[in-house]
C-alpha cells in the first residue's frame, strides 16, 4: 500500500505521543501532534493561538447535526462564520487531517483522527493505554509533580476532557476497544517494545 495512516488515541502519561514519534521515525514516515494546528491554521486562517487555547477540550453545548452539515458546505458559508470558535477550531483540525491522509503517509495522534478517517481503507487506528501506577510515575517525572496523589489527580482530569472531547465531537466512546482496530497497554511492553509491536503490526497491514 503506497499512502497508509495510524491514528494514535492515548491515555495520559500511557507514552502515546512518545511511541507515535519513535514509531513514525522507524516508519520513516511523518507524525502529527500539536504539528497538526500549524496546518490547521494555516489552511483555515485562524490564528494558531486559538487552536492552542481549544486544542482536545470539551465544549459546553454543540449542535452536531449544524456542525456537520457545515463542515459539508465549506468554511465560507454563514453557518461556519456564526459558529462559536470551538466548534471552527474542530472542523479545521477535521479537515486538515483529512488532507494530510490524502497526501501522505503519516501518524495522527489525538484530535478524533481515527474519526476523521473512518472512510479510508488505508488507516490502522490504535489506543493507547497503560497502568495507573505507570502513568503516574511518567507525569510526575514530566512535570516535576512531588506527589502520587497530585499526578493521579491531573491524569485523570486531563482523560475527562479527553474523553469529553471525543465523545462530543464522534458517534464512538473514548477508549472503547471495538471502537479501534487494536488497544496496546505500553506499560507492558514498555515504550521501544510497543514501537517494535506497532512497527510489525503496521507492516502485516500494510506491507513494506
Amino acid at each position: 500500500m503506497s499512502r497508509y495512516v495510524i491514528t494514535i488515541g492515548r491515555q495520559y502519561g500511557s507514552a502515546g505521543r512518545e511511541i507515535g514519534f519513535k514509531l513514525a521515525e522507524k516508519l520513516g514516515i511523518k507524525c502529527y501532534d500539536n504539528e497538526l494546528l500549524k496546518v490547521a491554521a494555516k489552511e483555515s486562517g485562524l490564528c494558531e493561538q486559538i487552536f492552542e487555547a481549544h486544542d482536545e477540550k470539551p465544549t459546553q453545548s454543540f449542535l452536531y447535526s449544524l456542525v456537520m452539515d457545515t463542515y459539508s458546505f465549506g468554511y465560507n458559508n454563514t453557518g461556519f462564520v456564526d459558529m462559536p470558535i470551538s466548534h471552527k477550531v474542530f472542523l479545521a483540525q477535521f479537515d486538515a487531517i483529512k488532507k494530510i491522509a490524502d497526501t501522505q503517509s503519516c501518524i495522527i495522534v489525538g484530535r478524533c483522527g481515527d474519526y476523521a478517517l473512518e472512510n479510508y481503507k488505508n488507516v490502522l487506528t490504535v489506543f493507547i493505554h497503560a497502568d495507573m501506577k505507570h502513568r503516574v510515575e511518567r507525569i510526575k517525572e514530566r512535570r516535576d509533580i512531588k506527589k502520587d496523589s497530585d499526578a493521579k489527580d491531573v491524569i485523570i482530569k486531563t482523560d475527562k476532557k479527553r474523553a469529553s472531547y471525543y465523545n462530543y465531537y464522534t458517534n464512538k466512546k473514548w477508549g472503547e476497544a471495538k471502537g479501534y482496530d487494536l488497544c496496546i497497554n505500553s506499560s507492558m511492553f514498555g515504550v521501544d517494545g510497543t514501537v517494535d509491536f506497532l512497527a510489525d503490526v503496521a507492516k502485516r497491514r500494510f506491507g513494506n
